[in-house]
This record gives C-alpha cells, sequence and structure tokens, in this order.
C-alpha cells in the first residue's frame, strides 16, 4: 500500500505542472480571442489588457506585438502621444523577444516613424492635436493571428506542406501562418502524425499531438556538405523525399539512397534500416556551386547562347546552370547583331538576360561600291591591253602612253573605291544589340524563430 501511495503521489506530482501549463495555453486562447473582438469593434484599451494577460499566462512573442499594435491603432485614431509611446514601447519588448525576428526591418522602420510622430505631435499646441503625418497614414499595422503547435513528447520535427521543403520547426512552436497547410509531424522512435490547419486570423489555433512509441520503423538522419541537396530514396523517378539536412522515419530493410546538388556530382549510397535503430549518412558533395541563366524575351527565335564561347543552348530562349564565377555570355542570331556581356554567377541566384537584337543593316552600299571598282578596274585592264597592241599607224597610237597612264589611274581609282567597299563592308552601322539582366535568389527556404515562420528569400539587386 505504501508504495502504491507513493508511485500515486509522484504521478501526480509530474502531471500537476503539465495540467498548469494546458491552463495556461487555454487561458492565452480565449484572452485573445476577446482581444481580436475588441480590436474589431475599436476598444484597443481592452485589447491590449487582453493581449498583456494572455503574454503574462503564456510567453509567446507575437502577443508583444499585437499589444504594440493596439496602442498604435489607439494613437492612429485618438491622435494620442501617450498610446504611440506605449506602442513603441511594446515593440521593443517584442524585439528582445526575438533578437532574430524576420520582420526585424519592418518593425524597426515601424519604430522609427512612430518616434517622428511623437516629437512632431509634442511641438503642437494641445488644443489643436494634428491630423497623423503622412507616413502614419501609409504605415497599416495589423494585430497578428497565432499559432501554436505542441507534442508529447516534444522536440518533434515539424514539416509544412510537403516534406521535401525541409524542416520548417520543431516542437514547441509559436507563430503566424497565413491559408491552409499539411503539418506533419515527426520524431525519432515515434509514430508520424498528420494534419491540416487553417488559421483563423481573429483566433489563437492550438495543435496538440500526443505521439505514440513506434518500435517497428528505423531512424534515419542524412547530412552533407553542401545544405539544400536533394535526397532520392529507392527510385528516382518518383522525385526527391526532401533535403539535407534530413531526417525521419524509414521501413526496416535494404535501400538506395541518392544525394544531389546542382553542379555538384551526385553520390550513391546503400543502406540497411533496422528496426528501432538510427543510421545516419554524411555526404560529401564535390564540385562547384552554380547559380542559372535564364535568357528570354521577344525575337530570339533560333538564337544560339554561349557562354565563354562554349555553345550550351542551341534555340533560345532558355535555362541553364552556370558555374559560380565571371562569365561572357553571347547571344547570337543569323541577320542580327551579336548581343554580349559580362555576368557575375553567384550560386544559388538567377540572371535573367533579356537581350534586344538589332537587325543587321543592310550591305547594299558596299555592293555598289565593289560594283564599281569592278568595273573600273576592268576598264583600266582593258585600256592597258589595248595601249600595248597599238601599233605605228594605228588611229591612237599618238595617245599609246596616254591610255596606258589612264589605266594606271584607272587601277588606283579602283584600288580606292574597293577599300571603301571592304569599309562599307565591315563597318558596325546602327544601334549595337542591348540587353536587360535583373538578378534574384533562386531558393526558398524554411525559417523559424521563436515568434515566427515561413519562408525566407534572398537576392541582390
Amino acid at each position: 500500500m505504501a508504495r502504491f501511495l507513493l508511485a500515486l503521489v509522484m504521478v501526480l506530482v509530474c502531471a500537476l505542472p503539465a495540467a498548469a501549463q494546458q491552463d495556461a495555453l487555454q487561458r492565452a486562447q480565449s484572452l485573445f480571442d476577446d482581444a481580436q473582438r475588441d480590436i474589431a469593434t475599436g476598444n484597443f484599451d481592452g485589447a491590449a489588457d487582453k493581449f498583456k494577460a494572455a503574454y503574462e499566462a503564456r510567453q509567446l512573442p507575437d502577443l508583444l506585438y499585437n499589444v504594440g499594435t493596439a496602442y498604435y491603432l489607439k494613437g492612429k485614431k485618438q491622435s494620442d502621444v501617450a498610446s504611440y509611446e506605449k506602442a513603441v514601447e511594446y515593440y521593443k519588448k517584442y524585439l528582445v523577444a526575438v533578437p532574430k525576428a524576420q520582420d526585424r526591418s519592418e518593425v524597426d522602420k515601424a519604430i522609427g516613424i512612430i518616434a517622428k510622430e511623437i516629437e512632431r505631435m509634442k511641438g503642437a499646441t494641445p488644443e489643436a492635436p494634428p491630423a497623423p503625418s503622412e507616413e502614419v497614414q501609409k504605415l497599416e499595422q495589423k494585430t497578428r493571428s497565432l499559432v501554436v503547435i505542441e507534442t508529447e513528447p516534444q522536440g518533434a520535427n515539424i514539416y509544412l506542406d510537403d516534406k521535401k521543403n525541409g524542416v520548417f520547426a520543431q516542437t514547441p512552436w509559436s507563430g503566424s501562418l497565413d491559408g491552409t497547410h499539411r503539418i506533419l509531424i515527426e520524431k525519432r522512435g515515434h509514430k508520424s502524425k498528420e494534419s491540416t490547419l487553417s488559421p483563423d486570423p481573429n483566433r489563437l489555433v492550438i495543435l496538440q499531438v500526443v505521439l505514440s512509441e513506434e518500435d517497428y520503423l528505423g531512424w534515419l538522419e542524412i547530412r552533407a556538405n553542401v545544405p539544400g541537396a536533394n535526397i532520392f530514396l529507392d527510385d528516382k523517378a518518383s522525385g526527391a523525399i526532401g533535403q539535407t539536412p534530413f531526417s525521419g522515419n524509414l521501413k526496416p530493410g535494404k535501400h538506395t539512397v541518392w544525394i544531389s546538388a546542382d553542379g555538384y556530382d551526385e553520390t550513391k549510397h546503400e543502406i540497411e534500416i533496422i528496426a528501432g535503430e538510427t543510421h545516419e549518412i554524411v555526404a560529401d558533395l564535390s564540385g562547384t556551386p552554380v547559380g542559372y541563366l535564364d535568357i528570354r524575351g521577344s525575337g530570339l527565335d533560333g538564337a544560339r547562347v554561349y557562354v565563354d564561347r562554349e555553345l550550351v543552348c542551341e534555340r533560345a530562349p532558355c535555362r541553364k546552370p552556370v558555374a559560380e564565377g565571371t562569365h561572357t555570355v553571347s547571344v547570337a542570331r543569323n541577320g542580327y547583331k551579336t548581343y554580349r556581356t559580362r555576368v557575375d554567377v553567384q550560386a544559388k541566384t538567377e540572371l535573367s538576360i533579356k537581350p534586344n537584337l538589332r537587325k543587321k543593316p543592310s550591305r547594299t552600299d558596299a555592293v555598289v561600291a565593289y560594283v564599281f571598282a569592278a568595273a573600273i578596274a576592268g576598264g583600266a585592264t582593258y585600256a592597258f591591253i589595248y595601249s600595248n597592241d597599238l601599233v605605228a599607224g594605228d588611229k591612237h597610237f599618238e595617245q599609246k602612253d596616254n591610255i596606258k597612264y589612264g589605266a594606271y589611274g584607272g587601277w588606283g581609282l579602283a584600288g580606292v573605291v574597293g577599300l571603301s567597299a571592304v569599309y562599307y563592308t565591315f563597318r558596325d552601322k546602327g544601334p549595337p544589340s542591348t540587353g536587360t539582366i535583373d538578378v534574384r535568389a533562386v531558393a526558398l527556404q524554411p525559417t523559424l524563430g521563436p515568434g515566427y515562420g515561413g519562408v525566407s528569400l534572398g537576392g541582390r539587386f
């Protein structure tokens, strides 16, 4: 009996913190929902108080952002300096709670605009508070929806929509999501769980999953020196199952794994998965990272694309991978002037080149010059032969020398006209072919933090 009572006490002691956390989350959810209703009715003070109370119940950083937004909306509507000051205070608290916030630049910009508005309003007379400035009128701040995903046990991988996009986050996670998503949750030694999540912008949505243990499956972890390399399992034709780094449950038995990335040599791995055990693949891909050239635009039918004098595309438009580095790109088409440019290709970026090919000008002037040069040279040659055939007693014998000198002059003139024809042939008439170049990132990758989640996009413009 004593042992039974001791065990019962231990169970109760362990269950109390979990129950307390569950109650706190439900209280935060109720307060969040009420605060959003207050926002809709214009009760900004009530919304701010409820968001603060929700944060006290459960420290979710986006709640601090919503407190700041509630005060900002009141300040904007009532031209209230004190509300603006509280908005700045809570926006700064949000940035402290999420040091690596994806939206840091946007929040910093909002803080700067509100701070300038505070100074402007403090300089105005109390009897006539000024209308919001143009910058404030353009600053549209909205409270955020909130999603909380928790598992038992914690530390499970969260995949958003498609596992091949890589791990989105790990539990516990909270942040904002828009639209409907397929959520896959996976943890080593446990059965995977899949769910559909449709966040409501006016409610705090909670997804709680209990993962049951699974001894039948094995666990596979794959790493590579190239993040984002594609992983294929057993049948390459089925498409990639994910990208490095990767982890997940796998059925026991022998499997073939291929790991590949643009610009790198593909690696192949034969593994045997044993139930209940962890298996690891570490791939060392050799090669050079690549970017992409996208040659597109009108008037490119039949155009050829060369990179460093090597033909890479027989018929444009086309999109081709190119090794990282500086290259000379040429776009040539029969009857048009060739477009050439030097580009700096960076890994995981795409250079979009839109050539404007100019037609080669007519060479009629060169043809006419060649005809005249040939006619003059022919006439001069005839005169020279004629002068040599003259003998004493012929009608033009006395002009023999003059005719010969005239032939020499004709040849000289023919040479001048011929040189002009050559010049007309090779001179560059009219404007050259031109083009525009746009650089953008080609890699969308999951990004997460304590108070946000989504995808990040990077590039140089």
